[in-house]
């Protein structure tokens, strides 16, 4: 992952999938948000320092769970953000720009989701008004002529 000092090129930013390649779900059963990695396994399973995931958290791009204790507990959702953050430095962006890039992508999955509701909801009442318009010309032919 790109940082402070990584030395890893484009391709090698971490060894998992890009956010183009992922499921935005997740894995679908709710684990995807439970903080179980301390911070220095989180950084070895994204390849970086732990000094870049404090960094990442004081820069607001992402905020682990915390103990009760104040531990950082890192989710597998939050492992996905560190590699997309690693994926964008690598491409060359600067910090203030992942945090860009990162609420841009967050807020286009919640129009897309949006998007997806309303498509329902419209296929729903097309659906009813074709009904309606059937009803209503039955009701007319058995009124008979005016």
């Amino acid at each position: 992952m790109a940082g402070l000092g990584s030395g890893k090129s484009a391709g090698e930013h971490d060894g998992g999938p890009r956010a183009e390649e992922r499921d935005a779900s997740g894995n679908g059963d709710g684990r995807d948000a439970l903080g179980v990695y301390a911070i220095s396994v989180a950084a070895e399973l994204v390849g970086t320092g732990q000094q870049n995931l404090r960094l990442y958290e004081r820069k607001g791009l992402l905020t682990p769970d915390r103990t009760g204790g104040g531990t950082r507990r890192y989710s597998e959702a939050d492992l996905k953000t560190l590699r997309r953050i690693g994926a964008l430095l690598d491409e060359g962006l600067n910090l203030a720009g992942v945090k860009l890039v990162l609420e841009l992508e967050a807020a286009n999955r919640g129009l897309t989701e949006d998007n997806r509701g309303l498509t329902e909801d419209n296929r729903e009442l097309r659906a009813d008004n074709r009904g309606l318009r059937k009803d209503l010309k039955q009701a007319r032919d058995a009124a008979g002529p005016r």
